[in-house]
């Protein structure tokens, strides 16, 4: 998923990233998650700084349990 940075959004310039558009966004780590993403805790390490788009994503919402779908993750139990 795609996360795109809105006016105001302030993230670690290394999380920063530009899409084939010039848009800024949120850069992707190899394994394609979210850079600002601490893999052993599965939780973003830039809580505090986190994106907008990020603020208004319910974790647990419809389009959380849509995108786990997408990505294979059964979204009932989230493994």
């Amino acid at each position: 998923m795609t996360v795109l940075l809105m006016p105001g959004d302030r993230p670690p310039a290394r999380y920063l990233a530009e899409d084939e558009h010039g848009l800024s966004v949120m850069a992707k780590g190899d394994d394609g998650w979210c850079a600002a993403l601490d893999p052993l805790r599965m939780c973003c390490s830039i809580y505090p700084l986190r994106p907008s788009i990020c603020r208004e994503f319910a974790m647990g919402g419809d389009d959380c349990r849509a995108e786990r779908a997408a990505f294979g993750a059964d979204p009932a139990t989230g493994a």
